[in-house]
């Protein structure tokens, strides 16, 4: 179009030069491609990362659920040589004294003998005895454990244990000893010593996202040295207590706030942004090229009235 115009008025060519130092006849010098390319390859590079980052960080979301009472937790103990002298129920955290420390007492536990192959022992048979938790949270429900250990033959002597989900599980399993090495594949392992009692305050969490749902026990347990007053002393004692430490599970929630949308948005973003680079530059010349006609028409008509 500016060609055109430029070849029916020869003569006012040289007029037109205030417009635009260059003729119009000769092309606008175009903007490097190197910088529009190079930022939005910067700017793919950097969406990826983005996404990427975003995938294998997912963001956390936590809810604490109140409940009153909770499922019974299944506590398997890995005795040794030691033996279970007595397992009790108690409410508003409230342990009678000991009337005979060392002698075994009727409990009112519920408890089962599971026999199973460990996963990380070599083939290595395991006994577990697996006691109830507590459950009711609201009277602050707790239970009572006391051991004894005759022949310690090694130089520590401890009990460990292990906690997982719900008692009821392991109850109507068909398959025990494979429910069993399960748990112990994915829930830790503990210990108590002899000589304390120990005071376990069990919290629950729960999380979902990415894969499977999963339960953590965190643990908050003291300490307390226990005074033998007996005359005889054959044996080393044990004392647990598990209870919950408050009303609430933790929930978490990983949620993956990438998805293949941002990368095809930032792509919508770089096209728009060339899009409208180009837009403006298409108004500019329509714009000089208006401006030139104008100048040409009033020239001509100046002319003309001198003629």
């Amino acid at each position: 179009r500016s060609s055109s115009s430029s070849s029916s008025s020869p003569l006012f060519l040289p007029k037109a030069s205030f417009l635009n130092p260059h003729p119009l006849s000769s092309p606008l010098p175009p903007d490097p491609p190197s910088s529009s390319s190079s930022s939005s390859s910067s700017q793919l590079t950097s969406g990826d990362h983005s996404f990427l980052e975003k995938l294998n960080h997912p963001v956390m979301s936590v809810i604490y659920k109140e409940v009153d009472f909770f499922p019974p937790p299944g506590i398997a103990l890995y005795l040794g040589k030691a033996q279970l002298l007595s397992c009790k129920h108690y409410n508003h955290n409230y342990i009678p004294p000991l009337v005979a420390p060392g002698t075994p007492e009727v409990g009112d536990c519920t408890k089962e003998q599971v026999s199973y192959v460990g996963p990380f022992t070599n083939q290595t048979q395991k006994q577990a005895l697996v006691v109830q938790g507590p459950s009711d949270v609201r009277n602050k429900e707790v239970i009572f454990m006391q051991f004894s250990l005759t022949d310690a033959d090694e130089d520590f002597s401890a009990i460990t244990y292990m906690l997982f989900a719900k008692f009821g599980d392991l109850a109507l399993s068909p398959d025990k000893p494979a429910f069993m090495m399960d748990c112990e594949k994915n829930y830790s392992m503990w210990t108590f010593s002899g000589g304390f009692r120990t005071w376990v305050k069990m919290s629950l969490v729960m999380t979902s996202g990415k894969k499977d749902d999963a339960v953590e026990f965190r643990q908050e347990s003291g300490v307390v040295k226990y005074n033998d007053r007996r005359t005889n002393i054959t044996d080393e004692l044990f004392f647990v207590v598990f209870e919950w430490r408050d009303p609430f599970i933790q929930e978490i929630k990983l949620i993956v706030t990438a998805n293949p949308w941002n990368s095809v948005a930032i792509l919508c973003g770089v096209f728009m942004a060339l899009f409208k680079a180009a837009n403006f530059a298409k108004l500019s010349v329509s714009w000089m090229i208006r401006m030139r006609k104008r100048h040409l028409r009033n020239r001509a008509r100046e002319l003309n009235s001198v003629t």
